[in-house]
């Protein structure tokens, strides 16, 4: 079950990397309908079968280049779906073994409404809030299914080191993983409203540190109205630039939030153990800094903008591998236990 879960944990991203390269080549709709291809299985080729489709959706005439990449990206999610069922189905058959249930049940039931956003996705004409959406879902799924991974692989501890506590770090480790959570968010929202274009200048925006009559009430409008085809955006350039510039403070937010936490965590690494932790959090973290650079300075090329979003999904695996950690510390029950021991022996006598 752990290969398994491995196994379905490096296909999540795989698809997570699928969507934004699709997203990127503006292929969203390169199929109009779902789950098919213009009603067929595969992209349609032959003439023939390019005739019988453009019948059908005579406004979204055949595009095979643009085709190609969705449907991939739907048959790896496809494949993705039926090993989160299958890792479901042996843990209820084998839940009397001990292996977890519950969280593998929830996977399932979460990869079936990220289909439904895939669905909508489609249907709705890449509405950004539901494209936005549809991306956190697939960062979510690949969160549980790590999370699933290390449950197997580290089973439960034993009872004197259960209950470990996060102590004085625990409340500004939470904090870190909302602040990637959040800033994933505005990633999403910036796809989905294509404005990772909005500046292409660096460290200013339109030459300007902060520039003027940006429109913050088009630019974060979650009621926008379900009708006209979203891609290639819709908002207007004052829209995007707000949005653009609001995923670039939050990167900075991030930075430094996490600089001063990874030092002072640091600074325990030998008392705690998490050397290998901490170092994995900074590394993807500086990466992830340098490839949202490099997308602004050479102007948002395709494999960049692709390993982007994919260390964003590793900057958020590695934060939750190192609560992950921190929570199945036996150093820090071990100091409770030796500490709540004296104190009962100093009562005693």
């Amino acid at each position: 079950m752990f290969n398994w879960a491995l196994f379905a944990t490096l296909l999540a991203v795989v698809v997570i990397m699928l969507g934004a390269w699709t997203r990127l080549v503006h292929a969203g709709l390169g199929c109009p309908d779902w789950p098919g291809c213009y009603g067929f299985l595969t992209v349609p080729q032959s003439e023939s079968s390019i005739a019988i489709a453009n019948a059908r959706f005579p406004d979204t005439p055949v595009d095979v280049e643009k085709g190609w990449p969705e449907m991939i990206h739907r048959y790896a999610a496809g494949t993705l779906g039926l090993v989160v069922f299958g890792l479901a189905a042996y843990a209820v058959r084998h839940r009397k073994l001990g292996v977890p249930v519950k969280l593998p049940l929830f996977i399932a039931g979460f990869i079936v409404l990220q289909g439904a956003f895939g669905m909508w996705t489609v249907t709705l004409k890449l509405w950004p809030q539901v494209v936005a959406m549809h991306l956190l879902g697939g960062f979510t799924t690949l969160s549980l299914l790590a999370l699933l991974t290390l449950r197997l692989r580290h089973p439960k501890p034993k009872p004197q080191t259960a209950g470990a506590v996060l102590q004085g770090f625990r409340p500004w480790l939470y904090g870190g993983l909302l602040l990637v959570v959040m800033q994933i968010a505005l990633g999403a929202w910036t796809a989905a409203n294509y404005a990772a274009v909005a500046c292409t200048d660096l460290p200013t925006c339109q030459g300007q540190w902060w520039p003027e009559g940006m429109d913050f009430r088009h630019g974060f409008d979650v009621t926008q109205q379900v009708g006209p085809n979203y891609l290639g955006g819709q908002l207007t350039a004052d829209g995007r630039v707000a949005i653009h510039m609001t995923h670039r403070v939050g990167a900075m937010v991030v930075l430094g939030y996490f600089t001063v936490l990874l030092a002072l965590m640091w600074r325990q690494r030998q008392a705690y153990g998490l050397t290998q932790a901490i170092a994995l959090v900074a590394l993807a973290l500086g990466a992830q800094i340098l490839l949202g650079l490099a997308n602004v300075i050479l102007n948002i090329p395709l494999a960049i903008a692709v390993a982007h979003n994919a260390m964003g999904a590793g900057l958020l695996l590695t934060v939750v591998h190192l609560i992950w950690r921190y929570h199945r510390l036996p150093e820090l029950n071990t100091a409770s236990a030796t500490h709540t021991t004296t104190i009962n022996r100093e009562v005693t006598a």
